[in-house]
């Protein structure tokens, strides 16, 4: 004879050692599919296409090699290059390039806007050079006019632009600041190896009156480089801090359970 059953049934301690599910938000754009930017695409495409456009000209107008050798030249080219890859990824709808990228891009298009209007082509500078392209103290003239503003005035405001316009804020970091001196460090280093193995007198032969060794020494040279690198750096953490601080331009609306994801519930039964 078997005991009888018990009606009430105790509940049974849990098990250890089994985690609990907890709720897990997931964000916006981990579950919604980037879409089309048709009008960002084609804002960048043409914004590289008149960058290309103005370097070929002037690498046409003069030396290539003697272009190529300019810190704008070398700016503009990196800008055509990355806002083509932009401009494909807004129109295929893929996920943004790389801040990293995107950042140094930026970064140098505005230091290449500041120091010519700042420095070489304001009256009131001692390093006043207008002509800074075909290596002349007056203001360019003809095609050398035209081609100098864009690489110098209006890619610069249009990287702005993209970046203010066209871009979600926040994405800059603070710890990439240091990575984007790399490039502006090499390149105060080729300008100075240039300048020693070109010949003494030779036109051209240092490309920006405030790096001339000739004119002011190495001594006068290394201060004017690092105040300026200081200055460059110092723009790079504005930008980031300006990033994080400026409304998003692209903010879409939707609902809120969509903005903040899913989340994940205990499993039922």
């Amino acid at each position: 004879m078997t005991a009888p059953i018990p009606r009430d049934i105790p509940d049974l301690p849990p098990i250890p050692g089994i985690p609990v599910l907890m709720p897990s938000h997931v964000p916006a754009t981990a579950v919604m599919t980037p879409a089309c930017r048709p009008l960002a695409a084609a804002y960048r495409l043409l914004v590289a296409l008149t960058a290309a456009a103005a370097v070929a000209v002037e690498m046409t107008l003069g030396s290539p090699l003697h272009s190529l050798s300019h810190f704008a030249i070398q700016s503009n080219i990196l800008l055509a290059l990355v806002f083509v890859l932009a401009a494909r990824r807004a129109w295929t709808a893929r996920r943004p390039l790389p801040s990293a990228l995107t950042g140094a891009t930026l970064l140098y298009a505005v230091v290449t806007g500041l120091v010519y209007h700042l420095l070489l082509a304001s009256g009131a500078s001692a390093y006043a050079l207008p002509g800074v392209l075909t290596g002349t103290a007056t203001a360019p003239t003809g095609w050398h006019a035209i081609t100098n503003q864009v690489l110098h005035t209006a890619t610069p405001i249009a990287a702005v632009l993209d970046w203010l316009l066209l871009t979600a804020p926040g994405q800059l970091r603070l710890r990439r600041a240091a990575t984007w001196m790399l490039y502006p460090l090499t390149y105060l280093a080729f300008a100075l190896v240039r300048g020693e193995l070109l010949a003494p007198g030779a036109p051209g032969r240092y490309l920006y009156p405030f790096l001339d060794v000739d004119r002011h020494g190495y001594k006068s040279v290394l201060g004017n480089a690092l105040l300026l690198g200081l200055a460059i750096y110092a723009l790079a953490i504005a930008l980031v801090a300006l990033d994080h601080a400026r409304p998003n331009p692209i903010r879409r609306r939707v609902h809120h359970r969509t903005k903040t994801g899913f989340r994940l519930q205990p499993p039922v039964g």
